[in-house]
């Protein structure tokens, strides 16, 4: 059988996995480093694990022929030079935690939840009343799996859920989709913004001030994709002036955010540590192990990412 280097800080969490889960032998060598995964080489056709770690070491093992990446993005690989092998993702297991975090966040924005504790703290009777979902409209950036999804859970809070992708497809979990050319209509008039796009050129800066400026003022910003999506000092100028109601952010250029940022002391602006969906070794082995039998009998493999698209 092909021998796997898995190649991530949790390598030997995912190769403890892949010994419970898989019904065949899957030989393979936990790294938890990418030092470590040179010294390991040995001619292996297959690496599995983080594509910042990967891409480090990818160009000094010409045998290696598929990457599984155990992110859902793999940016670091994309910009290698290094194209000659199949490189699959992940897809279809993080949308429930993604679901999760962005209906915390709505909620926690409509029932005022940091107004009530910081009022609480205070000693203060916070009287104001909450707002609700229903009837809200819900504009995703990206109508992949985790878009989907997400607009999905919406639907159970009888929200009014809008898509934007590249082509504009239709897609039944939407009420509707446009195409990203229409994404200054697609902004007006929505209630909250969630971006789930991937890091690619055709993604790098969408969200400037010309188009944030198409948000009503009561808007809400989340971003779960990539950080590439928005512009930083359009978005900061926005809270800061109540162009906008508030925004949520899991991705940044930089991570971690850097001490002196002025996105720290951001009005409405909440960051959290890229934790709104986490690579647990019980979600993405799955995925390796059907496709470690789909290399190994030569049948497609699944989730096979486009260089050129990015995803």
């Amino acid at each position: 059988m092909a021998e796997c280097l898995i190649v991530t800080a949790a390598a030997t969490e995912f190769a403890d996995e892949i010994a419970r889960f898989a019904d065949f032998p899957i030989p393979v060598t936990a790294c938890t480093s990418a030092e470590q995964a040179l010294d390991e080489y040995k001619d292996q056709t297959i690496l599995f694990g983080s594509p910042d770690m990967i891409s480090r070491v990818l160009t000094d093992m010409p045998t290696v022929d598929w990457v599984q990446s155990s992110w859902a993005g793999v940016t670091p690989l994309i910009g290698s030079d290094r194209r000659d092998y199949i490189l699959t993702g992940v897809k279809d297991v993080l949308g429930p935690q993604i679901s999760q975090y962005v209906m915390g966040y709505l909620l926690a924005h409509e029932l005022k939840l940091l107004q009530r504790m910081n009022q609480q703290r205070d000693h203060n009777w916070f009287d104001v009343s909450s707002g609700v979902l229903q009837r809200k409209r819900l504009g995703i950036m990206g109508t992949g799996s985790i878009g989907r999804h997400v607009a999905q859970t919406a639907k159970v809070f009888e929200i009014e859920v809008t898509g934007l992708s590249r082509s504009g497809a239709p897609s039944p979990a939407f009420e509707s989709v446009l195409p990203v050319g229409q994404l200054h209509r697609f902004l007006e008039g929505i209630d909250y913004l969630v971006s789930t796009l991937p890091q690619t050129g055709d993604t790098e800066n969408l969200l400037d001030k010309v188009a944030l400026a198409r948000l009503p003022r009561h808007a809400y910003f989340i971003n779960v994709g990539r950080s590439n999506v928005v512009n930083d000092a359009a978005l900061i100028d926005a809270l800061r002036n109540r162009q906008l109601a508030g925004a949520t952010l899991d991705v940044f250029d930089e991570e971690p955010v850097p001490q002196d940022s002025t996105l720290w002391d951001t009005p409405n602006l909440l960051i959290t540590a890229h934790i709104a969906a986490i690579s647990h070794p019980s979600l993405i082995v799955p995925i390796f192990v059907e496709n470690y039998y789909r290399y190994v009998h030569k049948q497609p493999l699944n989730y096979v990412v486009d260089f050129d698209a990015g995803y």
